[in-house]
């Protein structure tokens, strides 16, 4: 009999392909028809492994939701960079590969993520999503995030609308 544990830790230099397939696939599910074929491909092909070791390296936060041995999700968090949210802290990315997605651990790594960020005094976080992305936004408004301000993302040159969830 085979067991796999689901754990939530901090990203390890080993994790970077795994980090790398999950932001492939679920961006290739959650975006396409969104963002045009080319931009994304173009964005995708910025962030293969050496990119997330670097990420892993640097300063901000990066978790990851293992499923067993499988990246089954990641988070990249801190303080909040930009003043249009009026948050302390932020999740920049949260993203749950296209199957490892309704079973809960989403919103596990939120709850996981937002109490690091509190415990280290950022207690107004924010998140972004892209005003296209229902999913996203339907996720964020069920833990309670309340809609705040509007700016536009620009991805590979394309300009995308999106909304800032709240979270005291």
């Amino acid at each position: 009999m085979t067991t796999n544990t689901v754990s939530i830790r901090r990203a390890r230099s080993a994790d970077a392909a795994g980090l790398s397939a999950v932001f492939d696939a679920a961006w290739r599910e959650a975006y396409q028809g969104v963002i045009p074929g080319v931009a994304l491909e173009r964005f995708l092909a910025r962030r293969g492994p050496e990119t997330w070791r670097g990420m892993i390296e640097g300063g901000r936060g990066l978790a990851v939701v293992a499923f067993g041995e499988r990246i089954a999700g990641y988070a990249a968090y801190g303080r909040a960079r930009d003043r249009t949210m009026r948050a302390e802290g932020e999740i920049d990315e949260l993203y749950i590969a296209p199957e490892f997605q309704g079973l809960g651990l989403g919103t596990r790594l939120f709850r996981a993520v937002r109490n690091d960020l509190i415990d280290r005094g950022l207690t107004r976080i924010g998140v972004w999503a892209l005003a296209d992305n229902p999913r996203a936004r339907g996720f964020y408004e069920g833990l309670g995030g309340v809609a705040g301000p509007e700016a536009a993302e620009r991805v590979s040159g394309i300009c995308l609308p999106k909304i800032g969830y709240l979270f005291a």
